[in-house]
């Protein structure tokens, strides 16, 4: 069978493929190459930058209206199809939720499955997953298919017959660490994350060597700095030195050892500056009176150099978290003028409802604003401190123990969770899919047990009071902190924005549709009902002169979880199945790709 060399488009036989791949010199040499080039999908988000941008414009605000359906795949696993598929040169690769299985297809030959893996996974992996059976994509680099499996395992395969070149154990799932994330490959490396901070795990981030499977390095997101990879002179935040074992010293004794900030979401890459960028999620247990301190560095966003892991400057966005706000988001790389002088940007859209725009080599912080005007836990962030000003009457801790505090807002999935934005440089805008959702949260004291929940609150979601919505899709200006236009949603907007020099904006809705609109004014400009709710990212290719756009659909993920798990119970699903019940009057369970494209 012939194949496609990815950076030139050139059809090769095997053996001339397999000759390619093995005398690539460094995985990110081949990537910084194909990311540039919009016929191909090469990475979870687009690019190292995250952008989620493509410079295809076949499909335009002219003609998008006319978008019809090419064709469509069966992945055969009916959960929350989270993520997106990858394309490289004529190869399409699609994964799957549990039991992660991953397909190679053919498009030079309509689609046919090239190869199929299917990992064979221990079920009980299943009840120590928060939040559905999800996974976020496979990565691909140095003519391997990465996937992170749900059991942790670190799987490379080879992208030309699926064969397992080596397998890695990350964790212990057994323990309660699992793994969501998709993978990052940069030079020789491939970087994943944890999952897990429900059952007490410690968070961090790992790189592989591409070639064997090797553990290169480990960095923590709690402990003291030979565990956390931070120099205490030289690791700063908002310019200051952190300061010896700051993993440690805002943990009251030992619990920073059960302590979370799994790093589950999504990663960045800056080429020149050597440096990736992640976020850290929350920290354990959701009862924050148990767990005094600022729980460093839960809740943070690091800037780590890519070689050896070690952290140049974390900022931490809410400190002592008291709701769950887990800072994981994606970071998007943009270099944009700020006040007259032009920066490199780090753009972030926090689950604690604020958009925050960073330096994103000095880590300085810029911008901080609400990206959705219920948010009302803190009123602004001090832009000198970085600090939070929290109101006492939605604060847990205030409230104490064994008390409901009412009214919050966000909800614990925040006004935004890991389903990523856009940004078009075109526009100057970011596309946000955001949750419109508060909460009622009731902690409570929880003793560690490992491999055991440790979560200590009880929570209850809903839309803000007197409105119905429970999403917007928006555009937003990360120089000013403003929202320029906002769609409301009937349901939470869970599914990756896609945006394309055609002046496009695509994105996916709970209830199954894929929608496109005009990048400038957000009016709708096309609309389709999928077999399933789409949780799933929106991507875009060029195959044999037409541009296609895929996308997976699948219902499930938190706000999907009542119906993904069978949960029927108001507080279910940590809160989310009462906010989400009334999904099953418009779709159901499924999972499936469907492509779209102009006709001839």
């Amino acid at each position: 069978m012939a194949r496609v060399n990815p950076a030139s488009g050139v059809v090769l036989g095997l053996a001339a493929m397999a000759t390619l791949w093995s005398a690539s010199a460094i995985a990110n040499d081949e990537l910084l190459t194909l990311q540039k080039d919009p016929k191909q999908w090469v990475m979870p988000l687009g690019d190292y930058s995250s952008t989620r941008y493509s410079g295809l414009d076949q499909i335009n605000a002219g003609n998008v209206k006319d978008l019809q359906v090419a064709w469509t795949f069966s992945t055969g696993v009916l959960r929350g199809h989270e993520g997106g598929p990858l394309v490289i040169g004529n190869m399409m690769y699609v994964h799957a939720p549990f039991p992660n299985t991953v397909f190679a297809l053919d498009l030079s030959q309509d689609g046919k499955i090239v190869w199929k893996h299917e990992p064979k996974q221990d079920p009980n992996v299943i009840p120590v997953m928060c939040c559905d059976t999800v996974n976020r994509g496979v990565a691909y680099g140095d003519g391997l298919i990465f996937l992170h499996q749900a059991d942790t395992s670190l799987v490379a395969l080879d992208a030309m017959t699926g064969k397992v070149a080596w397998t890695a154990v990350d964790g212990d799932p057994t323990k309660g660490e699992t793994g969501t994330s998709a993978p990052m490959v940069i030079k020789n490396m491939v970087l994943i994350g944890n999952s897990g901070a429900e059952f007490g795990v410690v968070g961090h981030v790992t790189a592989y060597d591409t070639k064997t499977g090797k553990q290169l390095w480990r960095a923590n997101s709690v402990g003291p700095d030979s565990d956390t990879l931070m120099d205490p002179e030289k690791t700063t935040q908002l310019g200051k030195p952190v300061g010896k074992d700051s993993g440690i010293a805002t943990w009251e004794g030992d619990q920073w050892k059960t302590g979370g900030g799994t790093a589950w979401g999504w990663m960045s890459y800056d080429p020149e500056l050597n440096l990736v960028y992640y976020g850290t999620g929350n920290p354990s247990t959701w009862n924050p009176v148990q767990r005094p301190g600022d729980n460093k560095w839960s809740m943070t966003i690091f800037a780590r150099d890519a070689d050896t892991g070690m952290a140049k400057w974390v900022y931490q966005m809410t400190p002592h978290d008291e709701w769950d706000y887990d800072g994981v988001n994606e970071m998007i790389l943009v270099d944009k003028e700020f006040n007259g002088e032009q920066r490199k940007l780090l753009v972030h859209f926090d689950r604690n409802g604020f958009g925050y725009t960073l330096d994103r080599e000095t880590g300085a912080l810029l911008v901080a604003e609400k990206f959705d005007p219920a948010v009302n836990w803190a009123t602004k962030i001090d832009l000198e401190t970085g600090l939070p000003e929290r109101v006492k009457e939605f604060s847990t801790e205030a409230g104490g123990e064994d008390t409901n505090t009412q009214n919050i807002c966000p909800a614990a999935l925040g006004s935004k969770d890991q389903q990523p934005s856009a940004y078009s440089p075109k526009s100057g805008l970011f596309y946000v899919p955001t949750n419109h959702v508060c909460m009622d949260y009731e902690p409570y004291r929880v003793a560690y047990t490992a491999g055991q929940p440790y979560v200590g609150a009880t929570l209850s979601m809903y839309p803000p009071k007197g409105e119905e919505n429970l999403g917007n899709f928006i555009a937003w200006d990360a120089t000013t902190g403003k929202i320029k236009w906002s769609l409301p949603e009937p349901f939470s907007v869970w599914s990756g924005a896609l945006a394309t020099a055609g002046d496009v904006v695509f994105y996916g809705t709970l209830e199954g549709y894929l929608k496109a609109v005009d990048a400038e004014s957000g009016k709708e400009l096309y609309r389709f009902k999928t077999p399933s709710g789409i949780i799933g990212n929106v991507n875009t290719y060029e195959y044999d002169g037409k541009q296609y756009v895929a996308v997976l659909s699948g219902l499930g993920g938190w706000a999907g979880i009542g119906m993904a798990a069978g949960l029927t119970g108001e507080q279910e699903g940590l809160g989310a199945v009462g906010a989400y019940k009334s999904l099953s009057q418009y779709t159901a369970l499924g999972g499936t790709l469907t492509v779209f494209a102009l006709p001839e």
